[in-house]
């Protein structure tokens, strides 16, 4: 295995952190890895491990204010700071890869930012991978709630006012303790901000969702806590797309790449790209 890592400026003069792992001989294909809210694409070894020795080249970058890469946690100014940044780096995997496919895998609000971006940049993965795409608002959220975020998002933009319960990520206690004591996880409040741009961006998606036509398969657990389920069905159900695939595991939570029993999921993916390349 070969592993590079470096940074690159993006919005508002920032430096993003950004990985790879290479395998040895011929690259089958590229996963453009796309980590969800709070973490980082160092958390997502259990993907690198099972696809690398298959000929699968792993790329994934910090999103701004997370991990490694510049920024205030959590803290945008509007959601294309993500897909912005995304495309920058897009560019670049594909100077280092320029005949090679790429599929893009985002996880979570990675997810989200996936979709987003294919709705401005439908011809550049040849597939999509969307691990518990967080793409449809839980409904537990008010109005009241709702509005009083839009307001804090314009007067008092990085005051928390969303948190996540940790045992919700996975059923495997040692993936949860893991998560609970990395100090390269954010463990505080969603800002207002994002988690105004977020519902933002659901909209956007949910509403254009059918002009999303590439193949993708999506993966998700029906006992997620952390994002609504419902989402992967009315992806799957309201996409263009011909060719797409919905997975959903019995009793799961929300990393599926992280559950006891991934080597189904990861299989299923396996398949999936194996008729796609």
């Amino acid at each position: 295995m070969n592993h590079i890592n470096g940074t690159f400026k993006s919005v508002r003069d920032s430096n993003i952190y950004y990985q790879a792992w290479l395998p040895e001989g011929k690259i089958k294909a590229v996963l453009f890895l796309i980590h969800g809210l709070g973490e980082y694409c160092g958390r997502y070894t259990n993907v690198v491990n099972y696809f690398l020795p298959l000929g699968y080249a792993v790329y994934g970058l910090d999103h701004i204010g997370h991990g490694r890469s510049d920024g205030e946690p959590e803290v945008i100014e509007r959601f294309r700071d993500y897909t912005d940044t995304l495309a920058l780096y897009y560019d670049m995997v594909k100077g280092w890869q320029p005949d090679t496919p790429v599929f893009i895998y985002g996880h979570s609000m990675g997810g989200l930012i996936s979709c987003y971006y294919l709705l401005d940049h439908p011809g550049d993965f040849k597939g999509a991978i969307l691990s518990a795409p967080a793409i449809k608002a839980s409904d537990k959220i008010s109005s009241v709630t709702i509005l009083m975020g839009r307001i804090l998002s314009w007067i008092a933009p990085r005051t928390g006012v969303m948190g996540m319960d940790a045992s919700g990520v996975s059923r495997d206690p040692k993936v949860v303790e893991a998560y609970v004591n990395d100090d390269l996880v954010f463990h505080g409040k969603t800002p207002a901000r994002l988690a105004v741009e977020l519902l933002k961006a659901m909209g956007r998606v949910t509403t254009e969702t059918h002009k999303l036509m590439l193949p993708f398969i999506v993966v998700q657990g029906d006992e997620d806590k952390l994002v609504d389920p419902g989402g992967a069905q009315m992806l799957y159900d309201n996409a263009g797309s011909k060719d797409k695939t919905l997975k959903r595991y019995r009793g799961w939570y929300h990393e599926v790449h992280n559950e006891p029993e991934r080597a189904t999921m990861f299989k299923d993916v396996e398949t999936w790209l194996a008729a796609h390349l």
